[in-house]
């Protein structure tokens, strides 16, 4: 059992590699590193945090490192390998039966996004993504979906979807290239 100034809280090393702290623990889980629970004085009420030995950060750091430089041209063409950047979608739940209810939503995986919610909306029809970073999100969803009847989380009723449409196209218009 490595001793306690050998060990790297998760949370530490995503951040030294940029990258948000599921995405560490992924690769954690992917490399079969063996974590270690542990109370931190970083944190409050002595709560249990997950840490990694130094050697096992550095092959988390590597991996992150050489998931980053994947090249373009080894892309699948749905999505950016990157949990910080996507697409914001808008699809519609029942086209047919009820076309003005929607939901918009962040992914970086598009196809699997899609294919998660054919579960429960077999006939969901995709309108429309674009290019996003993760950090817009909550933003893009207040702006396109103002006068909009709030259904449930991300789930929304307008009369005109093309309203919608017109104003994310309008904000993404706006935005950077991410």
């Amino acid at each position: 059992m490595p001793e306690q100034e050998q060990l790297i809280r998760i949370a530490d090393v995503a951040a030294d590699c940029r990258i948000k702290k599921g995405h560490a623990r992924k690769i954690v889980k992917r490399l079969g590193i063996e974590e270690h629970k542990r109370k931190s004085p970083e944190e409050r009420h002595g709560q249990l945090v997950t840490h990694i030995t130094k050697q096992d950060a550095d092959r988390v750091k590597s991996e992150a490192e050489r998931s980053r430089r994947k090249s373009p041209s080894q892309d699948d063409g749905f999505a950016p390998r990157s949990p910080e950047t996507g697409v914001f979608y808008l699809i519609q739940l029942e086209p047919e039966l009820d076309p003005g209810r929607f939901k918009v939503g962040f992914t970086s995986d598009m196809p699997q996004r899609l294919s998660k919610f054919r579960c429960c909306a077999p006939f969901l029809k995709e309108v429309k993504t674009w290019p996003c970073k993760s950090l817009w999100e909550k933003t893009v969803i207040d702006c396109v979906t103002q006068d909009c009847e709030k259904l449930h989380t991300e789930v929304f009723r307008m009369d005109s979807i093309d309203t919608v449409v017109k104003r994310s196209d309008e904000f993404f218009g706006r935005m950077p290239t991410p």
